[in-house]
């Protein structure tokens, strides 16, 4: 979440920032936030105030009973009793404007980066890089949900009659291609020095807050509700709340992590063509890196990131763009992402298939994730990319490599499934 000494003294800065992002009511939402916090601060000035003049009193009174004053001391006792139901009274105002505060407080989404375009609809997002030739498919060429039927390496009917519609079963090939590829990004990512993780993929409440997904995307995570629990929409999540409630070693950073996951989202409400096969999914595969770092090394972290995912795409010899996302369409913790979009040649589209995204301190505010230097204690910056999602990845080479023959695997990816055609 925003930290609110910086609203407190920045606050037209603030509310530019969230229009930016086209958050309705900004200027009302920042100033009742404001109000709360004199009220906040007024109450505690005051509980301060009466606190002190009871502890002065009460030692007053020990030395009127030796001095004999007993009518003064009786006096002072009676003040004292006020003065204690009054602390009390505060003490109550206090917590209850701290509930308030505090709830309108994680409400606000991050603000985006200087160099976030403007714009609300994808449409409005910005083109900053591409790579690679789109193929040119044979004749009879079929998109991917085709394909699969055809070699029989995916099975959505089953996943729909083990679980429903969105969970599909791999199978054969499909299945080894689907562990290939973790393997590989996962390899890939631990050369480039990251360390890896393998983490729950059920989380708790406090992680759900932690990064962000909770309150703004409970429709989005299946709920376990008799344990309270959370099935991860990504590895960032319980990645990133390893340090939740940590002071971080200075020596100890940068922190580079990285993991395998399943994810979890229900997507409520989507339907269509543009959905169809493997180009949403209720559960897939996807390895995710993670950074912490400090402030002045973030931004240099986040081009990094991107051009490690550049990196995994052009081993897979898959034509790709990267876009930097508009105010409208950024997600609600980050300042600035980059999304990745492969070719999809039977489609004859682009699919997302990474977002690479710096959070700065938004995460580690709700986090309490710190690090100390020169005797101060400061909040770290949190970033995290896919590296990469599987689904549509997978779409992509199925798609851009069919051949008469079969479908072709990209060379980076043999010594890792076994085979060099489908």
């Amino acid at each position: 979440m925003l930290q609110l000494n910086f609203i407190r003294e920045n606050r037209d800065l603030t509310i530019t920032g969230l229009e930016r992002k086209y958050f309705k009511g900004a200027a009302e939402a920042v100033d009742r936030l404001l109000g709360l916090d004199r009220q906040r601060r007024d109450t505690q000035g005051e509980l301060d105030a009466t606190l002190s003049q009871s502890n002065t009193l009460a030692k007053q009174i020990g030395q009127l009973m030796k001095e004999g004053k007993r009518e003064e001391a009786e006096a002072a006792k009676s003040q004292t009793a006020t003065l204690k139901t009054r602390a009390k009274a505060l003490e109550e105002s206090l917590k209850e404007v701290e509930v308030q505060l505090q709830a309108t407080l994680v409400l606000l989404p991050n603000l985006p980066h200087e160099s976030v375009p403007p714009g609300r609809t994808p449409e409005e997002n910005v083109e900053v890089y591409t790579w690679g030739e789109k193929p040119n498919l044979p004749e009879g060429s079929k998109p991917h949900w085709e394909l699969i039927e055809q070699y029989d390496i995916i099975d959505f009917k089953l996943g729909t009659k083990i679980t429903g519609a969105g969970f599909p079963v791999y199978k054969g090939k499909g299945a080894r291609l689907q562990r290939a590829m973790i393997q590989f990004f996962l390899d890939q990512a631990v050369e480039a020095g990251y360390l890896e993780i393998q983490p729950p993929i059920l989380i708790n409440a406090e992680s759900g807050f932690g990064t962000g997904q909770l309150p703004d995307k409970e429709g989005q995570m299946y709920h376990a509700t008799a344990d309270d629990l959370y099935l991860i929409p990504t590895a960032e999540v319980p990645i990133t709340n390893l340090y939740r409630d940590v002071i971080v070693a200075e020596n100890d950073l940068p922190i580079k992590n990285v993991g395998y996951t399943p994810c979890f989202r229900r997507e409520a409400g989507s339907w269509g063509a543009h959905v169809r096969g493997l180009n949403r999914l209720h559960q897939f595969d996807k390895v995710e890196i993670v950074q912490v770092r400090k402030a002045e090394e973030s931004y240099q972290a986040l081009d990094e990131m991107a051009e490690h995912v550049k990196g995994l795409l052009q081993k897979l010899e898959l034509p790709f763009r990267i876009i930097r996302l508009c105010g409208g369409d950024m997600g609600f913790t980050s300042a600035l992402t980059f999304d990745f979009e492969v070719w999809s040649a039977a489609q004859a589209r682009w699919l997302e298939c990474s977002s690479v995204s710096n959070f700065e301190t938004y995460q580690a505010n709700r986090l309490k994730l710190r690090y100390k230097t020169e005797g101060k204690t400061q909040l770290l910056h949190t970033l995290n990319g896919s590296a990469l999602a599987l689904p549509r990845i997978l779409a992509a080479l199925l798609e851009n490599n069919q051949t008469p023959e079969g479908i072709r695997i990209p060379k980076a990816l043999v010594p890792y499934c076994g085979f060099e055609m489908i």
